[in-house]
């Protein structure tokens, strides 16, 4: 009877195989992602994906609160480490490929290294105890049991924690904050700089105007009937087979709009 008990614990179904598959390489590649990313954005893109899939974990699990949990805190929090991050780098610094401290690289991997050692040889030698039961497991460790922990037995580290958070919060909106040591310019300053300069206030006349043709390569009449320098772009090249720019200069000439109509006097 107990063989047959735990090994209906044990088995899995199809779907959940499926699902443990597909979502746990996911997150596997969410996580190499955090880590592999050149770009801060893209490392809490990523983080964000691996904390989510892990709540869909719990959630497949039965342990409703405590995929809430890992969405809420972990994602949140962790998202908003992100962000402090981002708002005192910004997102456009560029990595810099120079050592601030002398062999901190090899260092880092060797304590990664060590340190998943020993984490892998601690739950290697975890022990198992026997099943004591659904209602005093829950009593002990379930929502009611977390609720006591933190908000009797440790409620000052709480309170201090979330004051801690709201400091850094603070700080990081205050380090990030760019402070304006000259007044911002008005309206009418920015319009007298523009005329102080000499150049062009207005818009660039459309070309076809007042003439007989509206293709960009036709030049524009003013209303004296010669043309308007500006409303051709000179990169363009002349339209065959005459050059506008010839009719300009013979309606500037003849200073009538009958040579205007098509710049080289042809219909």
């Amino acid at each position: 009877m107990t063989y047959v008990l735990a090994e209906s614990f044990t088995r899995t179904s199809a779907t959940e195989g499926i699902q443990f598959w597909i979502l746990g390489t996911l997150a596997v590649i969410g996580a190499l992602g955090v880590v592999c990313a050149t770009r801060a954005v893209y490392s809490a893109l990523f983080l964000a994906m691996t904390m989510i899939i892990l709540a869909v974990f719990y959630i497949a699990q039965d342990a409703l609160f405590l995929g809430v949990v890992q969405i809420v805190v972990y994602t949140g929090a962790v998202m908003m480490l992100f962000l402090f991050v981002l708002m005192l780098v910004g997102v456009d610094s560029s990595d810099s490929l120079v050592e601030t401290l002398r062999g901190q690289r090899w260092a880092a991997i060797i304590a990664g290294i060590g340190f998943g050692a020993l984490l892998i040889g601690g739950l290697g030698n975890a022990g198992t105890q026997a099943f004591i039961g659904f209602d005093e497991h829950a009593s002990a460790t379930g929502v009611e049991g977390l609720a006591e922990l933190i908000f009797l037995r440790y409620v000052w580290a709480f309170e201090l924690t979330g004051a801690l958070l709201i400091t850094a919060t603070i700080g990081a909106m205050v380090l990030a904050h760019r402070e304006r040591f000259e007044s911002r310019k008005t309206q009418k300053e920015l319009s007298q700089e523009r005329f102080r300069k000499g150049e062009r206030v207005t818009p660039l006349p459309s070309p076809g105007v007042y003439a007989r043709h509206n293709a960009v390569d036709r030049p524009a009449l003013l209303p004296d009937g010669t043309f308007a320098r500006d409303s051709v772009s000179r990169v363009l090249p002349p339209r065959p087979p005459s050059d506008y720019s010839v009719g300009r200069h013979a309606a500037e000439e003849h200073g009538g709009p009958e040579h205007a109509g098509d710049g080289g006097g042809q219909p």
